[in-house]
Order: C-alpha cells, then sequence, then structure tokens
C-alpha cells in the first residue's frame, strides 16, 4: 500500500493575487464600475486589474485653442506696451502721477484679465 501526502483541500494557484489596491471614488463612480463589472461578469477586482493593465493613459492636457492664445497674447503685449509707456513717460512733465497711476493700474488689470481666461479655459 503506497501512502500519499495528500492533505486535500484546495489546491495552490501558481500565481497568488496577495496585493491590495485601495481605489477612492465617489458613488456614483462606484456604481458605473460595478455595473460595468457586471456587464462583464466579471468580480470589480478582476475588471479593474483587466481594465487598469490593458489600456494606456494618456495625460490629460488641455489644448487651448489658437484663437485664446492669440488674444491672451495680444491682451499681455498690450499691458507690456502700457506698462512700457507708463515707464518710458515718467520724464519730468510728460504725464502728471494720477496719468501714470492710471496707466499701470489698466496695465495690471489687462495681465490679471489675460491670467483669469487662461485659468477659465482650463
Amino acid at each position: 500500500m503506497e501512502r500519499r501526502s495528500n492533505r486535500g483541500g484546495r489546491p495552490r494557484k501558481e500565481v497568488r493575487l496577495d496585493q491590495k489596491l485601495t481605489v477612492m471614488c465617489t458613488l456614483p463612480d462606484r456604481k458605473v464600475i460595478e455595473a460595468r463589472a457586471g456587464a462583464a461578469r466579471l468580480t470589480v477586482s478582476e475588471y479593474l486589474r483587466k481594465v487598469g493593465l490593458a489600456q494606456k493613459v494618456s495625460k490629460n492636457e488641455k489644448v487651448l485653442p489658437g484663437e485664446v492664445l492669440a488674444f491672451a497674447a495680444t491682451l499681455n503685449h498690450l499691458a507690456a506696451t502700457l506698462d512700457g509707456i507708463a515707464r518710458k513717460r515718467s520724464g519730468p512733465d510728460e504725464l502728471d502721477a494720477l496719468q501714470r497711476a492710471e496707466l499701470h493700474f489698466f496695465s495690471g488689470q489687462f495681465k490679471q484679465l489675460a491670467k483669469e481666461i487662461k485659468y477659465y479655459i482650463r
């Protein structure tokens, strides 16, 4: 009679999934992921593993339209021009203090407007 060293139970897997990865998402995101996993007849873990390993993720760079970049460049150019005028005209008696202050103020306003336009579009 031959003795076997079979302990019984489930056989060992070749590749053991022993690493845990936590994913944070909103409740609607979770429901969508669970629904897609169910539609694919996979567990959520299997579904996320397959999707995460199979697809390439590109950088989510937003490219501003040419018109917006041109407009922002025009505003920046205008602001620089106003600032240059204010500096050049700061000589004796060409511009009074109020006019110089207005030029500096409008220059700053144009620069701020250009920044806000870029921020808003992103």
